[in-house]
């Protein structure tokens, strides 16, 4: 840093909406590390951008599983979770922010650093590598499975290109995910700035918001048919096994709220932090009513027959009209929407890994070589494991019920308790 950028600092306005001021005390060099350097040239993120952004990281692929909780808790507590969990993720979200200025730490990463040492750091680091690699392999498996078809105990379900073109090698599994790796994963995933992906983020909300008016309107249907029954209000419990099994849906309800890994990141380019609490609330209110709207609905349409994996249910014939259209368009905007929730997720992936590797770097954003050398080797290792990984939901239960409670509720409040 020098007299002149001081000077320059001065006459505008900063992200962090502090004016510049020139102590003659202060060391002309900075003595601290600043993770979001390299954006001097960036004006800062819009309010709308933010919120947009930090919807996209709540709203992934555990909506498809939240009908599901619906049929193991009951349509009351169901509903009452989902709506208790927008809250707890809320109050933990704020303990983060409020802790991260008495600091003045710039990331996650460096909060836990400051708090817990190095190793805390890196614990947070390796937590977020696992969460994050966890849910991006299960999101292109199941873009896999919607686009190309999968099979399940035996029984094949076809997927919508399959059952458009019929069968045919450039529909094949492979192919179709190595087209949109390389397509649509890349290309997203070369940008530099979160805020960049504004606007696929606010398309991506835009397509949960046409899977959810989609399914809201079939079950109207029905329900003015007379064709839909009485849905279970609360859960059955008859013994021990069928109390113990409440619990499971409790690793859906985590993974289904985690954004803490980006709320720092959407912070630091925003034009005003101070509206970071705003955006959290806006984002959770969104996401909240989305989630509550589908469950709701998706457990009306389906009943006791919803599947873990609530899309699986659209392969088969809903008794209305055009009803095979209908099946096509949610499973089709449900695959797009995650295809541009996939570079949202794997922002902080990047930086976690580009952290843990190279602690003492100038930052990723500087180093082109290190910025194209770390994305390719990521989306390698989730393109693999999307192909070779046979079950999705024993991943995703195991980063929920692991990586993803660290990161949203154990390290926050350890961060608070010390």
């Amino acid at each position: 840093m020098t007299i002149g950028s001081l000077k320059q600092a001065k006459e505008k306005k900063s992200r962090k909406n502090k004016q510049a001021v020139v102590d003659e005390q202060s060391p002309l060099l900075p003595t601290k590390h600043k993770e979001d350097a390299g954006f001097d040239e960036f004006d800062g993120a819009s309010f709308s951008g933010a919120v947009f952004n930090l919807s996209t990281t709540i709203v992934g692929a555990g909506i498809m599983a939240l009908p599901a909780t619906m049929k193991s808790l009951g349509l009351i507590p169901g509903i009452a979770m989902i709506v208790f969990m927008a809250f707890l993720t809320e109050t933990s979200i704020e303990l983060l922010i409020r802790f991260s200025r008495t600091s003045k730490s710039a990331s996650y990463g460096g909060l836990m650093g400051d708090t817990f040492g190095k190793y805390g750091k890196m614990l947070l680091q390796i937590c977020i590598l696992v969460n994050n690699i966890g849910v991006l392999v299960v999101y292109m498996i199941i873009i896999g499975d919607v686009l190309s078809g999968t099979k399940s105990s035996g029984v094949h379900h076809a997927g919508v290109l399959e059952g458009w073109f019929g069968t045919h090698w450039w529909n094949s599994r492979f192919f179709i995910l190595l087209v949109t790796t390389l397509g649509i994963f890349a290309p997203l995933a070369s940008l530099k700035r979160i805020d960049s992906l504004r606007f696929t983020s606010a398309l991506s909300v835009a397509l949960a918001v046409v899977f959810l008016v989609v399914t809201v309107g079939i079950t109207i249907f029905k329900l003015m048919n007379g064709t839909i029954l009485m849905p279970r209000l609360f859960p059955d419990v008859y013994d021990i096994t069928s109390f113990l099994k409440l619990f499971t849906v409790v690793p859906v309800l985590v993974t289904a709220y985690i954004c803490h890994y980006n709320v720092h990141s959407i912070e630091n380019e925003l034009e005003d932090s101070t509206q970071i609490r705003a955006v959290v609330k806006s984002s959770l209110a969104l996401c909240s009513s989305v989630y509550v709207l589908t469950s709701l609905f998706g457990f009306l349409l389906f009943g006791d027959a919803t599947l873990d994996d609530v899309l699986a249910n659209f392969d088969t014939n809903l008794g209305i009209p055009l009803g095979s259209l209908l099946n096509d368009v949610v499973r089709v905007s449900y695959a797009a929407h995650l295809m541009l929730v996939f570079p949202i997720v794997f922002y902080p992936l990047r930086l976690n890994l580009d952290g843990l590797l190279f602690p003492s770097a100038r930052p990723l954003t500087c180093d082109n070589l290190r910025f194209a050398l770390i994305s390719s080797g990521l989306i390698a290792i989730i393109f693999l494991g999307a192909n070779f990984i046979p079950s999705i939901w024993d991943a995703f239960q195991f980063t929920g019920a692991t990586a993803a409670v660290c990161i949203g509720f154990i390290f926050p409040a350890s961060v608070t308790l010390r």
